[in-house]
C-alpha cells in the first residue's frame, strides 16, 4: 500500500512544475515583472475579500508593514493597485484594486489554465 507522502510527490511535482511554466510564460510575454513579495501582495488583494490596509496584510501574510509598503509603490507604479486614505479613519489607507490589475490576473489565470492543460494532454 501506498503513503500519502507518495501520493503528495507527484502532485506536488505538478505543482511546482507548472508554476515554472506559468512564470516563464510571464516572463516570454514582457508582462509587468513582480517580485515574490509583490505577487503576494497582489494576489492578497485581488484574492481575499476587503477592505485591504498596510496593516492587515502584513498580518495577513506575516512581513513587516515596510516590506508591504514598498510592495504596494511597485504596484502602484505599474497601476495594479493603488492606496486610498480610509475616509473613516484617516489615519489608515486602504489598498484598492485596479482595471489595470484585474487585467494581470486575468492574463495569468490564462497563462496558468493552458500551462494545465497542456498537463492533462501531456498526462493522457
Amino acid at each position: 500500500m501506498t503513503s500519502a507522502m507518495e501520493h503528495a510527490a507527484p502532485a506536488s511535482e505538478a505543482l511546482t512544475q507548472l508554476l515554472r511554466r506559468t512564470v516563464a510564460e510571464m516572463v516570454r510575454q514582457d508582462t509587468r515583472d513582480l517580485s515574490a513579495r509583490q505577487l503576494a501582495v497582489f494576489l492578497t488583494v485581488y484574492l481575499t475579500d476587503g477592505p485591504h490596509t498596510v496593516r492587515g496584510l502584513a498580518a495577513q501574510l506575516n512581513v513587516s508593514k515596510p516590506a508591504i509598503t514598498r510592495a504596494l509603490d511597485r504596484l502602484g507604479e505599474l497601476d495594479l493597485a493603488r492606496r486610498k486614505v480610509d475616509p473613516m479613519d484617516r489615519r489608515s489607507v486602504l489598498v484598492q484594486q485596479t482595471a489595470a490589475g484585474k487585467g494581470y490576473l486575468a492574463g495569468l489565470r490564462s497563462v496558468m489554465s493552458e500551462a494545465a492543460a497542456e498537463d492533462q494532454r501531456a498526462a493522457a
